[in-house]
């Protein structure tokens, strides 16, 4: 085990990462890239993939190839391409939207209101999302010595690699489809393990790696933070500690991602005996869309690894007031960004998707260097009367009521309804700690007021009020398990509507658990 990881240590540090000269011209040659590879598929047959890549031989416009491509290929969701492509990849039908045959799909929820979604993962992003993975391992000796990491276990606590076979393809999370791929090197550092790794019961797993937790060294662990979260507490009470690091002593790394960890951090480090680094990732299931390179920096774009990025600002002339894209909305590049304002993700990637909105919302910290943070998703906001309460508004509101009430808030999530002929907010907020139910209430609201103009207006009038009632923990990851959608990458929606607002409603009701009102 030292020795493989001196190995691995020295391979890192001779790793150089790429600095492109400028992102704008990374970008541009991504996208020639993937319309090359792609070009004789029935997708880039229809859209006239050759007429756009005749576009790139223009030079008198700086952005006129980005022109051509936005006229000849619509913007798509998921329904749409679906509906009109991707259900033949499906099927098992070859060079659809990507050469060859896909043989492995993700499946994702994505939103706070749909069901299951397939997204292909084909060799070529397999390959793209290995290679950010290499990318993650780079930058670890820009926070800590990677020898005393390396030298440890990895913990990947994702979903299980036993994949479901169907017809023509496998399905399952996209942790487990990557896992199951790790080159054989990587499995003696890596836990929980082949065997443990298969297991398909959530809560099998949890108590499994819980049970060999004393046997192994850790001094990395990567996951969902609600889901590391539940297992460090899980392995404190089974074997009487005070914290995870009377366990794991050599524990120093945490990478996280899937969500906004700040929520999490302060119920997280009462977990601990000493500090962590943390490391942001942005791993979503259409491909590795950014990385934290540095200490004190916010994520990085991966800007050559597979994905054309384009930004559709995330306001009303491009969305309307349910979150759907507008017909006509403006798409922009990389150099045509401003900071601090917020837009919708679209990608194309070297899996078949096309001008793909990927549901979540970006807010740039640093133009120059791509750097970015997640603030929401293109549907879970709230503006029931003008409010437009974000994610991002959500996620600070609970940090600072956790930090001036001493408190530790796991789970949260809030949903509109009407109120005596104006509107309300409910939330249902998870905590297991002793709450004062109303000065919950009034902190939050007032955070809430503090950091959105909007907000603060509506309250005076269209917004009459808001409910918070507290709940155990465990009744969100029940819920979660009921919906099939426990552990691995998937997390508690932030805002709830439609159909998933009505089941947790029901289940609600059927539990009859709210504690306080």
């Amino acid at each position: 085990m030292p020795i493989l990881g001196e190995l691995l240590k020295k391979s890192v540090l001779v790793t150089k990462l790429k600095q492109p000269k400028t992102a704008f011209e990374v970008q541009k040659s991504e996208l020639k890239k993937i319309l090359k590879k792609a070009r004789n598929t029935e997708f880039g047959k229809y859209y006239h993939f050759e007429v756009i890549r005749n576009a790139f031989n223009f030079s008198h416009e700086k952005n006129y190839f980005h022109k051509i491509f936005k006229e000849n290929i619509p913007i798509h969701t998921y329904n749409k391409i679906y509906k009109e492509w991707w259900h033949r990849t499906l099927k098992g039908e070859k060079d659809i939207c990507w050469p060859g045959i896909v043989k492995y799909f993700a499946l994702t929820s994505g939103s706070s209101e749909s069901s299951s979604k397939h997204i292909p993962i084909t060799r070529d992003m397999h390959a793209a999302i290995k290679n950010g993975g290499v990318k993650q391992m780079v930058t670890l000796q820009n926070f800590c010595d990677p020898k005393d990491i390396l030298t440890k276990g990895v913990l990947m606590l994702g979903g299980s690699t036993d994949l479901f076979k169907k017809s023509h393809y496998y399905e399952g999370d996209l942790s487990g489809i990557m896992t199951g791929k790790l080159p054989f090197w990587v499995h003696y550092i890596y836990k929980p393990g082949k065997k443990i790794a298969k297991t398909r019961d959530w809560q099998s797993k949890l108590d499994k790696i819980t049970q060999k937790a004393p046997e192994w060294d850790m001094g990395y662990v990567a996951g969902v933070p609600a889901w590391m979260l539940l297992l460090f507490e899980r392995i404190i009470k089974v074997h009487g500690l005070n914290n995870i690091h009377d366990i794991w002593p050599n524990l120093q790394v945490y990478a996280h991602g899937g969500v906004a960890f700040e929520p999490y951090k302060n119920a997280f480090e009462k977990l601990l005996g000493k500090p962590l680094v943390y490391i942001e990732t942005y791993l979503a299931s259409e491909g590795f869309v950014a990385l934290q390179f540095e200490k004190n920096k916010n994520m990085q774009l991966l800007i050559d690894n597979g994905i054309f990025f384009e930004f559709v600002p995330f306001d009303e002339h491009n969305f309307d007031e349910d979150g759907e894209i507008l017909p006509g909305a403006q798409a922009l590049l990389l150099d045509q960004v401003q900071q601090g304002k917020e837009y919708a993700l679209l990608l194309t990637t070297v899996a078949g998707a096309w001008r793909y909105l990927i549901g979540d919302v970006v807010k740039f910290t640093d133009v120059k260097n791509a750097e970015i943070i997640i603030s929401g998703r293109t549907k879970q906001f709230l503006s029931l009367c003008g409010e437009h309460l974000s994610v991002d508004n959500m996620n600070r509101a609970i940090i600072l009521t956790q930090e001036k009430l001493n408190i530790g808030i796991k789970e949260f999530t809030v949903f509109g309804e009407s109120y005596n002929g104006r509107f309300a907010h409910r939330w249902h907020i998870a905590s297991d700690d002793t709450v004062n139910i109303n000065l919950l209430k009034n902190t939050l609201d007032q955070y809430l007021k503090e950091l959105n103009d909007d907000y603060k207006t509506e309250r005076i009038e269209a917004l009459a009020e808001i409910f918070v009632e507290v709940l155990p923990s465990h009744i969100f990851y029940q819920w979660l398990k009921m919906q099939g959608k426990e552990g691995g990458q998937n997390k508690f929606p932030r805002v709830l509507k439609g159909d998933k607002l009505k089941s947790w409603q029901h289940f609600l009701s059927q539990t009859n658990t709210i504690t306080q009102t």
